[in-house]
């Protein structure tokens, strides 16, 4: 060994030393720098503002608005919920809606959603939740469909805990808390408004009834499909007595929790006939049959059911979607103002499209 080796490894032990303390410093400024912006409002609390929703993944910044307490009435669902305007129901019903519809939001998410606005509203006056046919589904309630790709942050259901900032430490979280820097210095606008609505479709005045009719019809080549009635055929016994729908005893028990005062609508949004199970099949006897249990827990808790989702002039008009799921703005202005109407005692458009069960 050299005189100079002793040395060299000394100086590397030093520089070692600085480095980490350097890195560690940087990582702190960084946690520092997402902490105090706060861009998810981990730190709201009932009588705080909500941060300004800068990043278009709900499951993230749902959680603050809820827990600012500035509403009392909420819109839960998946997408086909997500054009319902909160502040079109507001101003109708004279009360504080938030938008708390998620895209592909599964059952148990859902779930969560309704249950953590219970839990942080004194006196909900509304709950209207929008039920797609995966509450239908025989394996809903399976662990492996409470989720989906997309992250769902702990604090979703749950108060936030100290260990919880330690998970902001990525390049997205810096990524929005440096989009919410700007937005404090007018540089940027929000992703969704303050009550959790945004319009996720493309702009009204590049709708191509063709382009929508390739993806209503993708099953089929971008062709129309006969969707009228089958004739009716007895589904055997046998299977249909098998028949379950296990989320729905998620839903009973979730709107249980809500007080006798809070104002209970459950809608089967409007999607174009295409996703559905075809009438009078044993897929949309079964759909059928989920619908009726549907109703049956509605009237055990007096809450309203309107049912979009059946042939009607609203769901057979290719014209009225972008794809099979997801309807067009001046029918989201539809069904806002007939909620609207049903929720204040009136009845139904005359075309049928809505069912309603007291």
């Amino acid at each position: 060994m050299t005189e100079q080796q002793p040395e060299m490894a000394k100086a590397w032990i030093v520089w070692s030393r600085w480095f980490l303390l350097a890195a560690l410093a940087f990582a702190g400024l960084l946690l520092a720098f997402v902490a105090v912006l706060d861009p998810f409002g981990m730190r709201v609390h009932a009588g705080q503002a909500a941060r300004p929703i800068m990043d278009i993944n709900q499951r993230y910044m749902y959680p603050q608005l809820v827990r600012s307490g500035a509403f009392d009435a909420a819109v839960v669902g998946t997408s086909t919920m997500r054009l319902i305007d909160p502040q079109a129901l507001s101003h109708d019903l004279g009360a504080r809606f938030v938008n708390l519809a998620m895209n592909a939001a599964t059952p148990w998410e859902q779930m969560q959603a309704a249950r953590l606005f219970r839990q942080h509203t004194a006196a909900p006056r509304w709950l209207i939740w929008g039920l797609d046919a995966n509450w239908c589904e025989a394996d809903a309630t399976d662990p492996s469909k409470w989720r989906t790709p997309r992250p769902v942050p702990a604090w979703f259901s749950r108060e936030v805990r100290w260990f919880d900032w330690l998970k902001l430490m990525n390049l997205t979280n810096l990524e929005i808390a440096g989009r919410l820097l700007a937005y404090r210095f007018g540089l940027a606008s929000e992703r969704l408004r303050g009550d959790g609505y945004g319009v996720f479709t493309p702009p009204e005045e590049s709708y191509d009834l063709a382009r929508a009719r390739s993806h209503i019809y993708q099953n089929n080549g971008g062709r129309p499909l006969d969707l009228a009635p089958l004739p009716r055929m007895p589904v055997p016994i046998s299977e249909s007595i098998g028949w379950r729908f296990p989320a729905l005893d998620w839903l009973e028990e979730t709107i249980s929790a809500y007080p006798k005062s809070t104002r209970l609508m459950l809608v089967l949004p409007p999607s174009h006939v295409a996703a559905f199970p075809r009438e009078n099949s044993a897929e949309g006897q079964r759909y059928a049959a989920c619908k009726t249990a549907i109703a049956g827990l509605a009237r055990r808790h007096g809450a309203t059911v309107v049912d979009y989702a059946h042939i009607s002039p609203v769901t057979t008009q290719d014209m009225n979607y972008w794809d099979a799921l997801h309807f067009r703005l001046p029918i989201a202005q539809r069904v806002e103002e007939e909620l609207a109407g049903l929720a204040k005692g009136g009845q139904p458009l005359p075309d049928g499209a809505a069912r309603v069960s007291r």
